[in-house]
């Protein structure tokens, strides 16, 4: 049989695709130096022509009668052509324009969508919106939105990305790794612009002959990463804030602080130490006062704090960590204790943020290294909403709100636009959230399956996957250039998005504009020459765009180590200043001191959670449920792939208790449960896991959201969306980040669950 071979990639990897002669798919095969490759590669070419592709253009039936939003999700969908789809979408942009003018145009996609440069859906839908006149976009990001919200004030720098330790530093200089949320190796299969090469577990590997100590505190022992030598000690979650206060109060009242770094680099370490010691007539924040709070023994958080002053210590927060209600406090305490150590500057030692978040982020950066870029171009609107105040934006138009020192004003969205995510994973508060989705009067999406996105638009055009069209991976987190070529013809009569909205701006008058006359190769051609160009500035030598399609990849030389974090700052404040009001490290910031946010001092500072095991809360809700990254999907795609669907339990998501926990409720292992709050309710299937510290549920996110009502809100998710109890608050005034940690829930045996509909596509009425 003849076969054919064709490199493509996602974010989990490059891979090649093995197809016969009638393009039916034979084989996955990992990119060769990829040592070990994630273990869902296959998980696209699985479902690529699944039952749950979208195989034409489709119109929600009510919306086709009403022009509204009620039903939408529970509506059965309209087969029609690309004319009448594209007309409709065209239409509707310009009536919302003409009528009520461009801030009532979400446009503020949120995903990860593709690895490709050209073709990520996000991208592509800005640059067309914002030659249409403008587009109320989002601000921050689910993944790290405090810590992004708050740098800025503390180091005068909000690249969250590049403040995170090299692997070759850890392992030459770092004597003691302190890890506030851990680093789970599952992790690190996933990268934002695609991942090439997955190393991070030789790197573990390699601490057996050296490198490290790893200290993990976080409530789950699956944190640890796979060091040889590694420890867990297990917090109370969202207490890691007065576990670091705990730590501090040891190194200042033992003199073990360096208080010649914390005068020549740091701003305000004065006014902070007071509240630390109890100065200014608040409790002192011993160890003693940590243990109350964390559940960790003042013994053990005084002998911690001292190995950190006597080792080369590097203290790392995961993104998780600031997740949660006050999100920016951990982060700012995270600069502040490393700070106090001195060590910031030094090789192997200070501070990281996100090591082991995501695969690439622990390798040396290569210096002056461009990329591929598709130009958004201008936005006219300068309105924006915080990532995770979607709901209130739709639900309380005009309503103001404080973020970042200033106060926003919740536009009136008349008509959402959205490629390349699924607003029913990232979003908290599911049934808040659903009906929050009924106000705009039109949604638009591209999709290339029946996810919840799809089900829950008016208007649904099938887009293509990666597999489906020509694209290049270039990620700031990797050497590689790839080529991400076409695997099989679109499926049905999927067209990839560019393609789509190239052809709507046709109709809207301003195709030309947004093409510039070239088609998918002509761009790609077009971003790898302008790149290539500035890489050959650098003294880079990357061949010409046909020499490169050809060999499908470019290498830059990778340097054998990093930079160290604030070397040059360390060595002279003064001449290397940071872009802080003070130009130092602000431990007190007059900033926000002037901004007056009772949820966001001036200094680091414990802020008792909306919800946690110490409030009074508990006594009603008394598990603490934390979500955390999928082993066998990316967030919520490739849910319906084999390796998503053999890791449930009784079909569902499964749900890790510990076994007390468990036990005290009639749970057994691969029992259905209820887990809900006042806000709602999901089943799951339960597994038992001693890795858990008691009091304390996990589940992963991202399971396709599954109502039991056809989506009415109020209606229970049979398919383990922990997004159903998850609170929608802002981290505080300052940021206003997403804090889908907190959240407290009572868990129940179910007897006779209903079946999971998840991968039932919609029901279809033919016009």
């Amino acid at each position: 049989m003849a076969t054919r071979t064709i490199q493509t990639a996602s974010h989990w990897g490059v891979y090649d695709v093995v197809t016969d002669e009638q393009g039916a798919i034979v084989d996955t095969v990992p990119f060769r130096a990829d040592p070990h490759p994630a273990s869902f590669v296959r998980g696209l070419p699985e479902i690529v022509r699944g039952p749950l592709r979208i195989d034409q253009p489709y119109v929600r039936a009510g919306y086709l009668r009403h022009r509204n939003g009620q039903g939408r999700g529970g509506d059965a969908f309209v087969p029609v052509g690309w004319d009448q789809a594209l007309g409709l979408v065209a239409d509707e942009l310009a009536r919302v324009k003409a009528e009520h003018g461009n801030e009532a145009i979400y446009g503020g996609s949120y995903g990860w969508a593709s690895a490709g440069r050209l073709h990520h859906g996000p991208s592509v839908l800005k640059r067309f919106l914002g030659l249409h006149g403008g587009y109320v976009d989002k601000r921050g990001n689910h993944s790290f939105g405090a810590a992004l919200g708050i740098m800025p004030y503390v180091l005068g720098r909000s690249d969250i990305t590049n403040l995170v330790a090299s692997w070759p530093e850890v392992m030459a200089s770092t004597e003691l790794m302190v890890m506030f949320g851990g680093a789970a190796l599952k992790n690190t299969q996933l990268d934002p612009g695609g991942a090439v090469v997955h190393d991070n577990p030789d790197w573990y590997r390699n601490t057996g002959s050296g490198g490290p100590v790893f200290v993990t505190i976080s409530p789950s022992r699956a944190d640890q990463p796979p060091a040889s030598r590694s420890e867990w000690m297990p917090i109370r979650p969202h207490t890691d804030t007065a576990m670091m206060l705990g730590i501090a109060h040891t190194l200042a009242s033992e003199g073990l602080h360096d208080r010649e770094f914390l005068a020549s680099h740091c701003e305000g370490y004065a006014r902070f130490e007071a509240y630390l010691l109890g100065r200014d007539g608040g409790p002192p924040r011993s160890a003693e006062w940590a243990a109350a709070i964390t559940g960790i023994a003042a013994g053990q958080i005084r002998a911690l704090a001292r190995r950190m002053a006597g080792s080369r210590t590097m203290v790392n927060l995961s993104w998780s960590v600031q997740r949660a209600d006050h999100g920016e406090q951990p982060v700012w305490m995270l600069v502040t204790l490393a700070a106090m150590l001195g060590q910031i500057g030094l090789p192997g030692g200070g501070f990281s943020i996100g090591f082991g978040a995501v695969n690439g982020m622990t390798a040396p950066r290569v210096e002056g290294m461009p990329r591929p870029t598709l130009p958004l171009g201008p936005n006219a609107i300068k309105t924006y909403v915080p990532v995770g105040r979607i709901a209130d934006m739709l639900l309380h138009p005009g309503k103001q709100i404080e973020c970042f020192g200033r106060a926003i004003t919740f536009p009136d969205i008349r008509l959402i636009y959205s490629i390349g995510g699924n607003p029913f994973h990232h979003n908290t508060n599911l049934n808040r959230f659903l009906r929050a989705w009924q106000a705009p009067e039109t949604v638009i999406v591209h999709e290339p399956w029946w996810n919840p996105a799809a089900r829950h638009a008016d208007i649904v055009l099938p887009a293509t996957s990666t597999m489906e069209r020509n694209d290049i991976l270039a990620h700031e987190n990797s050497p590689y250039w790839m080529a991400m070529r076409q695997v099989i013809p679109p499926v049905g009569q999927a067209r990839n998005d560019f393609d789509i909205l190239a052809e709507v701006a046709g109709r809207l008058g301003f195709e030309a504009a947004y093409t510039e006359g070239r088609d998918e190769m002509g761009w790609l051609r077009h971003m790898y020459e302008v790149a290539a160009a500035r890489a050959r500035e650098s003294g880079y030598a990357p061949p010409a765009f046909d020499a490169f399609w050809q060999a499908g990849q470019f290498a830059f030389p990778q340097p054998e180590t990093g930079c160290v974090l604030l070397d040059d700052f360390r060595r002279d404040p003064g001449g290397h200043p940071l872009a802080t009001p003070s130009g130092r490290i602000e431990i007190h910031s007059r900033t926000i001191e002037g901004y007056g946010y009772a949820d966001c001092p001036a200094h680091p500072a414990w802020l008792e959670p909306a919800e946690w095991l110490g409030g009074a809360q508990a006594a009603r809700y008394p598990l603490h449920l934390l979500s955390n990254q999928p082993a066998t999907r990316l967030h919520s795609q490739l849910d319906p792939a084999q390796a998503s669907r053999a890791s449930k339990v009784a079909g569902r998501e499964p749900i890790a208790l510990h076994p007390d926990d468990a036990a005290a409720r009639g749970i057994r292992e691969g029992d259905v449960v209820r887990v809900f709050n006042d806000r709602g309710a999901f089943l799951a299937g339960a597994v038992l896991a001693g890795h858990l510290m008691p009091g304390v549920a996990q589940i992963a996110t991202g399971a396709w959201y599954d109502p039991l009502q056809g989506g009415e809100p109020g209606s229970l998710d049979k398919h383990g969306n922990p997004n159903m109890v998850t609170l929608d608050k802002g981290t505080s005034s300052l940021a206003q980040g997403s804090m889908a940690q907190t959240a407290l829930v009572e868990i129940e045996r179910v007897d006779d669950a209903p079946p999971v509909t998840a991968f039932v596509p919609p029901a279809v009425r033919r016009a």
